[in-house]
């Protein structure tokens, strides 16, 4: 189990977010963004998961203590479009990952949901890390253009995706492509936000499972 804790964004304002550990010291660090309800049980969940797999797992907390419930996607959109994309990722996330850094560990950073969006944009504009994981997140090319990106990244999308479309995700693998950029990207027969066990109705535990081991064995071989 993790612990709240707060953290330094470059810009030296407090933040604050959920930090698991790995049992051994000298761990390399996983940065973890938040879906679009905030920091819920499951980001939480997920950053325990990632430390009994062999990292340091920090979720910055990008709504500041507001927990939408699973119900109201409303107000979750809501807090999305009022969410500042670019600050969340230039400081708040970059703050995460520069604290999991800190003792010279190697840095990834994966996001769900408007995580994924996130995870893109950090991609491009994130010194401190080493390679990305993305799950069904596309930000505006205008936010970032797959030229700019400078890790190693791999997606994972759902195929009854009404947000991250199929033709959404095929102009972002062509787009990465052309830049020559490296990419793995795989696709599941599943509905938006299927790695979510707390949302039975979207939830497909085969896929979530595939996923996730594609996930960790992409950051150990980048991480260490």
């Amino acid at each position: 189990m993790g612990t709240h804790i707060t953290f330094k964004r470059p810009d030296g304002k407090e933040t604050a977010g959920y930090l698991a550990n790995a049992a051994r010291g000298n761990a390399p660090g996983v940065v973890v963004v938040q879906e679009w309800w905030g920091l819920s049980e499951n980001i939480k969940g997920l950053c325990d998961r990632f430390a009994a797999a062999g990292f340091d797992a920090l979720a910055p907390d990008l709504y500041k203590g507001v927990v939408v419930p699973y119900h109201d996607t409303d107000a979750a959109n809501a807090q999305m479009n009022s969410l500042d994309f670019m600050d969340a990722t230039t400081q708040t996330v970059r703050g995460a990952a520069q604290y999991l850094a800190r003792n010279g560990a190697k840095v990834g950073l994966t996001g769900f949901c408007l995580g994924g969006a996130v995870t893109i944009i950090g991609a491009t504009k994130i010194a401190e890390l080493t390679a990305g994981v993305v799950f069904y997140g596309i930000p505006p090319e205008q936010a970032a253009k797959p030229a700019d990106v400078k890790i190693p990244l791999q997606a994972h999308f759902a195929n009854k995706d009404d947000w991250c479309t199929p033709a959404a995700v095929d102009a972002f693998e062509n787009a990465m492509k052309d830049a020559g950029k490296s990419l793995e990207l795989f696709r599941y027969d599943a509905e938006h936000a299927f790695v979510n066990e707390q949302r039975a109705a979207v939830h497909d535990r085969q896929a979530a499972e595939l996923a996730w081991g594609r996930a960790t064995e992409f950051f150990r071989k980048h991480l260490g």
